[in-house]
């Protein structure tokens, strides 16, 4: 059986939160990766930050105040 990798989204109400997020956590050296809002999650904006749950509390404390951040969800795989 192949065990896929848990992994959380970051929504955001625009891509330039996205993006400045991005580049926050590319200069923090924390991994992630940026991938279209996955059609069960619903947000105003079309792209998200992928990450493992194991980096959640860096990445959190790396855009507190830098960023707003509409939700964090678990993601779900079919």
């Amino acid at each position: 059986m192949n065990e896929q990798t848990p992994y959380c989204v970051i929504l955001f109400k625009s891509v330039s939160y996205a993006l400045k997020a991005e580049k926050i956590l590319k200069a923090c050296g924390l991994p992630h990766k940026l991938i279209p809002v996955p059609k069960q999650i619903s947000s105003d904006c079309g792209i998200c930050l992928r990450f493992e749950p194991a980096f959640q509390d860096q990445i959190e404390a790396a855009l507190a105040d830098k960023v707003e951040m509409e939700a964090i969800r678990p993601l779900v795989h079919d």
